[in-house]
């Protein structure tokens, strides 16, 4: 509902029963899904406290604070939170939507937001609102980044609620402390990440699993070395078609990416970025295709999965994660970590390399530079040395040499 003209009542004086003077001013307020109003009065004090232009200055602050007379200002409405939610559900997601985008919401409204917000006015929920809840949700325990992500899902819910499809609030107002800021950079930078060689070892030990079978310790080692080799995220590994291949040109292309939070059917994949043909002409690429080679042998099916079930549907990564991936983890006392490890790793081989930016941006099937710099994170001591040796290291030598010379 629009703004109305502003408001500029008389000031006025009555008299009480015991006959103190008194200014006052009457004043409309909006009724919430309502075209009509309802009058209300505000006394501003005895007339012996004050003159005529002090309570007209009193009256002007007291319309200023209510918005009344703001540009700013829309009539309240009736309708709330929950009336978002529903068309969110109902008729948003159904059409916008990938199944486990809105699994992932989903569970943000039921576990977090419809609880505290449901009947609250979508006109009452601005960013001060917001920081309000967020310390609330901060005395809970969750993290920021879990917040932030629950506030995305809102402005969601509300922006294809809303006629300007806008949401009410920024994230950027939100009041995260500085110290808050800098420790999550800091975590940002210190996520798990494997080396091709950790790769490897999970790729090794992984074969050799009694509790697997012998079809299964295939599919997952060659899974594992093909994430590390190629930087595919795992639902786009796992919604690989053997026609994908392509072992003369060296190249795997993804078109597809496994709905994990439905029942891992392909679909469409992230982003327009998502969309891709990646190289793997490096040594790791090279070996992880010969990997594949034999683990596909001679599939007559082109359109089959290459990593699937013994139903022929894409196999899901909870069974890979907690059946081959935590185990082989745990066994070689290696820091616990997802599919998206794999990943990070890649992008950081392919950097160290020296590998150009928007080279490794295409074949991470990044949409931005800034999400392909996420990825480095804080490079082990044991690289830096590696790199350091690569550079400088016969002139690490003769220092090193005249050192002890000296010394002795």
């Amino acid at each position: 509902m629009s703004r109305r003209t502003g408001q500029n009542p008389k000031v006025r004086v009555y008299k009480r029963s015991d006959g103190e003077k008194h200014f006052y001013f009457q004043y409309w307020i909006d009724v919430p899904g309502q075209e009509a109003r309802k009058r209300s009065t505000h006394v501003i004090g005895p007339t012996s406290q004050m003159t005529k232009s002090e309570a007209e200055r009193k009256k002007v602050e007291f319309l200023l604070n209510l918005e009344l007379n703001s540009m700013e200002y829309r009539i309240p409405s009736s309708l709330t939170f929950a009336d978002a939610v529903s068309h969110y559900r109902d008729v948003f997601a159904p059409r916008m939507l990938r199944s486990s985008t809105f699994s992932t919401a989903d569970g943000h409204l039921k576990n977090h937001l419809e609880a505290d917000w449901k009947d609250v006015p979508i006109e009452h929920i601005s960013i001060d609102s917001v920081n309000e809840w967020i310390w609330k949700k901060r005395d809970q325990s969750l993290s920021w980044v879990t917040i932030k992500n629950i506030l995305r899902t809102m402005q969601r819910v509300l922006s294809s609620f809303s006629k300007d499809k806008k949401p009410p609030f920024s994230q950027i107002g939100l009041a995260i402390p500085e110290r808050d800021k800098l420790q999550m950079k800091v975590n940002s930078r210190k996520q798990v990440s494997f080396s091709w060689a950790q790769a490897e070892q999970i790729a090794d030990h992984v074969a050799t699993m009694g509790t697997l079978g012998k079809k299964r310790r295939e599919q997952y080692a060659t899974l594992f070395l093909l994430a590390a080799a190629s930087g595919l995220r795992s639902s786009e590994l796992l919604a690989l078609r053997v026609n994908d291949i392509d072992f003369r040109a060296k190249t795997v292309r993804v078109e597809e990416s496994s709905d994990q939070r439905g029942k891992g059917e392909a679909g469409p994949c992230k982003n327009a970025a998502a969309y891709r043909t990646v190289l793997l002409f490096d040594p790791e690429g090279q070996k992880a295709m010969q990997k594949l080679r034999r683990l596909m042998g001679s599939v007559s099916n082109s359109a089959s999965f290459v990593f699937h079930s013994n139903g022929g549907n894409p196999l899901r990564e909870t069974n890979i994660l907690n059946q081959g991936l935590y185990p082989a983890l745990e066994a070689l006392a290696l820091e616990q970590a997802g599919m998206h490890a794999f990943r990070r790793g890649c992008n950081r081989r392919w950097e160290l390399a020296g590998v150009k930016p928007a080279v490794i941006r295409q074949q991470m099937g990044h949409s931005s530079s800034a999400m392909t710099d996420r990825y480095t994170g804080e490079i082990p001591l044991d690289d830096v040395r590696s790199e350091f040796s690569m550079k400088f290291g016969n002139k690490i030598v003769v220092l090193e040499k005249m050192e002890n010379g000296a010394a002795a």
